[in-house]
């Protein structure tokens, strides 16, 4: 089976990239649904550590996000060859990602939503946490596509054999017998 460049990126340099480019920005999304829903029980005038927790882990989230996004614009993205549009929809929704980061680091700094009421401050964190999910998703399913079955037709050459099975191996042509084919 062929992976996307998402799919590629996080199994490479297990299981740092792993842990950097999945995990943490999960966890931040994960954690700030549990603060929302905290403060919308309580109400946002009532929400107490719950609020300064929501508030540095926004702003946490829109750096560290903002860091990734430049690292792989910079690092990564410019080498890709692309494997077909379910590569290239993973790759861009994961990247889409620093959106809605951006935007709630941008309001716990007040730079945008200074005069919101409460209410609709948090409604605001919740809309942009649903548009987080929902790119993060999108990237993630996609990214487990096999771009074969979106149309990408990976080179003959680095197609092999493993009992009658054709896998693609980073350009190296093996079968499990260990004989060169």
């Amino acid at each position: 089976m062929v992976m996307t460049n998402y799919m590629g990126l996080l199994a490479q340099n297990q299981p740092w990239n792993l842990i950097l480019f999945m995990v943490v920005p999960v966890v931040l999304a994960e954690s700030l649904v549990a603060t929302e829903f905290m403060m919308a029980y309580r109400g946002p005038e009532n929400a107490g550590g719950w609020k300064s927790w929501n508030h540095g882990l926004s702003i946490l989230a829109g750096v560290y996000f903002a860091g990734v996004v430049l690292y792989l614009l910079t690092n990564v993205v410019p080498g890709i060859t692309w494997k077909g549009w379910a590569d290239e929809l993973a790759i861009g929704a994961y990247l889409l990602g620093i959106v809605p980061f951006g935007a709630l680091a941008l309001m716990e700094l007040g730079v945008i939503g200074k005069g919101l009421e409460p209410r609709k401050r948090l409604l605001h964190h919740f809309g942009w946490l649903v548009v987080f999910l929902i790119v993060s998703h999108v990237a993630m399913v996609f990214g487990m596509v096999d771009p074969t079955i979106t149309g990408y037709k990976p080179a003959p050459a680095m197609m092999h054999q493993m009992d009658g099975m054709p896998m693609q191996h980073d350009g190296m042509q093996h079968n499990m017998n260990g004989m060169q084919k």
